[in-house]
């Protein structure tokens, strides 16, 4: 049985990596055919062949990478290379009709704005004045919202030039390696294969997270951080690493430049779990999470994080901030709800939570489809309503019996659940700002699919049993043994 495994995921691996020189060379030869990419300014971006072979050369090279650390993750490097694969394929291939067709208006108008700004501050590092004060503008010297994405999108064109395409496929990269993060992440919680292989396959596959990370948007970026950090903590409570520190501070600042209040929901999460331990305390536990607690923070503060922190609440702190943002999600388009209601008191952002975090949850609802983006997000919608009632049973076996395991995911979702619910106005946007908990939402829809197959399994074991004399049940891997 495992060898007629193995020689399947070796089937796939090579079939995979087949399409993948397939699919480099349709790019290569004829998207210059088809593809007629403008920027944010109207101007048109003139690309060939080499231009194309330059991107596919860079996701090769990166991609080759994260795949050689993937085939690396014992015993299950094989199934990793191929989902890694797998994933990454899907949203070239997504990336590459929304890049060919100009589609970044319709799904993502952000990324013609992360292009004209990431050029602008490739010259400002080049030395030209003008540019430099522009750049200064947007990004505010830290303290503006994006701005590690504008930086991303500098560094790529500094190596290639300006192409837009190659952010995409980086990008693409970053998604399509969240799904072997959540895998190791999902095991380490659960130690239970089928918990991580779902999880990892819906993170990889689920439509919603394709879209946003096959484009030159941040979404991609930020969730690939999001499970990165998250792997690191729970690696760092098992063990003191430095490795896993500093991934850990690395990806913190990198979301800090992504979406700062992201940062501080996360870094209250894991601060906290590391305080109340992953594991029951020992005096060496308690010394090794208080040591990576401090390090973590002194090495943040060296990075100017409390500057950019006073910057920051002093510009974005107040809940008249907030009503202003949310306002203008629920005005500026179609999709907008609940226009009337101001969360600018507490007891205004207290009211709006729970109809906030059902729009957040379920939103589109069939009433509400009418534009096209709308109708292409229906059949999604119906396998996450139909996924929703597993989350409730994984969230409840998950916090009866895995607590302290669960706690910094458990944690931070509930945190920037619960912040979006109040400031998102807006359909469309809650749509895509949820793809950032979905990640953590299939962990525990995962937990509630197993559980629901090992009692199917259970039962027909007994019922197979009942003409022999009685025995007791094998017992799940995944529930705890009973007394």
């Amino acid at each position: 049985m495992q060898l007629a495994h193995a020689i399947n995921l070796k089937v796939i691996q090579v079939i995979l990596i087949l399409l993948s020189l397939i699919a480099s060379a349709l790019i290569i030869f004829g998207m210059p055919l088809i593809s007629r990419p403008i920027t944010a300014s109207g101007e048109l971006l003139v690309t060939n062949a080499f231009d194309y072979a330059k991107a596919v050369l860079l996701c090769f090279s990166l991609a080759a990478a994260v795949g050689l650390l993937c085939y690396r993750q014992n015993p299950d490097g094989e199934f990793l290379l191929a989902l890694f694969v797998g994933a990454l394929m899907t949203r070239i291939l997504v990336g590459s009709v929304i890049y060919a067709y100009n589609g970044q208006a319709f799904f993502g108008g952000d990324a013609l704005t992360y292009d004209h700004y990431g050029y602008i501050q490739l010259k400002a590092w080049a030395g030209e004045k003008y540019y430099e004060s522009v750049a200064n503008a947007y990004v505010g010297h830290g303290a503006n919202p994006g701005w590690g994405m504008v930086y991303i999108v500098a560094a790529i064109y500094g190596v290639l030039g300006r192409n837009l395409f190659a952010v995409q496929l980086v990008n693409s990269i970053m998604g399509a390696a969240t799904a072997p993060l959540i895998f190791l992440c999902s095991y380490k919680l659960f130690q239970n294969l089928r918990v991580a292989r779902f999880a990892a396959l819906a993170v990889a596959f689920y439509p919603s997270l394709v879209l946003w990370s096959s484009q030159g948007l941040k979404d991609g970026p930020i969730v690939f951080c999001l499970a990165l950090s998250i792997l690191a903590t729970l690696k760092l409570g098992e063990k003191f690493s430095v490795k896993y520190l500093l991934i850990l501070v690395c990806s913190l600042f990198a979301i800090l430049s992504l979406r700062f209040y992201i940062f501080y929901m996360l870094t209250v999460a894991i601060g906290s779990s590391f305080l109340i331990g992953l594991r029951p305390i020992t005096p060496v536990s308690f010394v090794r999470q208080a040591v990576v607690i401090m390090v973590v923070g002194l090495v943040l503060t060296y990075l100017g994080v409390t500057r950019v922190a006073s910057l920051q609440f002093e510009r974005y702190g107040r809940l008249s901030e907030v009503q202003r943002s949310r306002l203008d999600l629920a005005t500026s388009a179609n999709s907008g709800f609940e226009k009337d209601v101001d969360v600018s008191t507490t007891q205004g952002a207290l009211r709006v939570i729970p109809k906030g975090l059902i729009y957040l949850l379920f939103a589109p609802f069939p009433w509400q489809v009418g534009s096209l983006r709308q109708n292409i997000t229906l059949p999604e919608m119906v396998i996450w309503w139909a996924c929703f009632p597993l989350l409730v049973l994984g969230g409840w076996f998950s916090l009866k019996y895995r607590l302290r395991q669960i706690f910094p995911v458990a944690t931070f979702t509930v945190m920037l659940s619960i912040a979006y619910s109040m400031f998102q106005g807006n359909v469309g946007t809650a749509y895509r700002q949820r793809a950032q908990l979905l990640v953590f939402y299939f962990i525990f829809v995962a937990v509630g699919y197993v559980l629901l197959l090992e009692r199917r399994e259970e039962k027909k074991q007994l019922g197979s049993q009942e003409s022999i004399p009685p025995r007791v049940a094998p017992v799940s891997p995944l529930r705890p043994t009973k007394s």
